[in-house]
């Protein structure tokens, strides 16, 4: 679960950009707003809720990577975030330098990474920069 200081950007953002399908949302459960969304292919969900504070700092390392099948599945995902004038971050973590992934921010300042290879079951990923 993610909170966003600006969540109707945020849930625009994942579900018209990132192109994450709503698949539930609520209002006032618990005093909360939220919005779900699923994974293509997975019963992995996010949620975010709209946040009672006008903004929080980001922990830099609050960021959500998709480990995709390859280069083309990375460009395809990443294609309408770049169609409307989101840009990669100029400097990310140098793992993801490393080892091939691209970094995009989210209205709240969270990282979104894509990488072009499957965690455990591609490659190893470099542990330290070349």
């Amino acid at each position: 679960m993610r909170s966003s200081a600006d969540y109707d950007a945020a849930v625009s953002f994942y579900r018209d950009l990132v192109g994450l399908p709503v698949i539930d949302g609520f209002h006032g459960s618990y005093g909360e707003d939220g919005t779900i969304f699923g994974l293509p292919d997975s019963p992995t969900h996010l949620e975010i809720v709209r946040s009672t504070q006008t903004s929080s700092p980001i922990d830099p390392f609050d960021q959500l990577v998709f480990y995709l099948q390859d280069q083309a599945s990375v460009d395809d995902a990443t294609k309408k975030l770049l169609d409307n004038g989101v840009r990669p971050v100029r400097d990310q973590h140098p793992y993801w330098e490393a080892n091939g992934g691209i970094t995009f921010l989210d209205p709240d300042g969270r990282g979104l990474i894509y990488a072009s290879w499957v965690y455990g079951r591609d490659r190893q990923p470099s542990e330290s920069p070349p």
